[in-house]
């Protein structure tokens, strides 16, 4: 079985890396790294180190970009191959779906993680270009936004998947792919914050709120950053919610969301016919 996956794995990686989405990512990923790096090295006044502060403005960045290159990475993983007619081919092989799918999300994950680690990578010699040897103080919070970024882009590879798998043509999932991106990152923090001010201090606010922001993967991940940077209040107006959150439950689902889309992947896949 994991000979399967990984044999997949390699084919789907050598595939992903001459996707033209990946190179736009990786670009993206270090352009606006070196650009947030840029300012927050010229930031002045702040007790933290350089390389911190710089990963703090990168938690941001990562919030909207990680998730979007994921799913520009997945969203024709299924039903691009459906409609190019190679997913019946796939499934002649002595290899399930569930391999199949599993050999995809490995393969895809590297790729994140290679766009990730080119982006922090740029942004740490910025840091120690900026602070010297004083960046060092920053580099295990650096190591932290590496690894959950990387989570974060496994569960948006495989919500992905299973989009595309509930889609019948490739055009249909990437408009999947870029509404749930929407109401994932963008909308869903709208529609909290008019919630919060409706409520003015209520249940809502004190009870349902912190919960509501764990629930979701790109908060969580905000939240598990943000709570251990010390350059946290420079960066982000959630250090009030980042210090009042155990930071137990934003990891919890920054570990549970890979498994669980990756479960609802599966089960979608199991709806398409060869």
């Amino acid at each position: 079985m994991l000979g399967r996956i990984l044999s997949t794995a390699g084919l789907e990686f050598r595939i992903a890396l001459r996707n033209r989405w990946v190179a736009v990512g990786a670009a993206m990923m270090v352009l606006f790294s070196l650009v947030l790096s840029a300012a927050g090295a010229g930031a002045t006044g702040l007790a933290a180190d350089p390389l911190s502060v710089i990963v703090a403005s990168l938690v941001s960045l990562a919030v909207y970009l990680v998730p979007l290159i994921a799913l520009l990475i997945s969203f024709d993983a299924v039903a691009g191959e459906a409609e190019r007619g190679t997913l019946p081919l796939h499934l002649t092989y002595p290899l399930s779906r569930g391999e199949l799918l599993l050999g995809k999300l490995v393969a895809q994950t590297g790729v994140v993680a290679l766009a990730v680690l080119a982006g922090y990578g740029a942004a740490a010699v910025m840091g120690f270009a900026a602070g010297g040897m004083a960046a060092l103080a920053g580099l295990g919070a650096l190591w932290r936004l590496v690894w959950t970024s990387v989570l974060l882009g496994a569960a948006f590879l495989s919500l992905g998947h299973a989009l595309s798998c509930l889609s019948r043509r490739a055009s249909g999932a990437a408009a999947l792919a870029i509404g749930l991106w929407l109401v994932v990152i963008v909308l869903y923090d709208l529609g909290l914050l008019a919630a919060i001010i409706a409520d003015d201090g209520g249940v809502f606010t004190t009870q349902v709120f912190p919960w509501a922001l764990v629930l979701n993967p790109a908060d969580a991940f905000r939240l598990f950053n943000l709570a251990a940077s010390e350059a946290v209040d420079a960066a982000s107006g959630l250090s009030g919610a980042a210090h009042s959150i155990a930071v137990w439950k934003p990891l919890a689902s920054l570990v549970m969301w890979p498994v669980a889309a990756a479960l609802l992947a599966r089960l979608s896949f199991g709806r398409v016919m060869a």
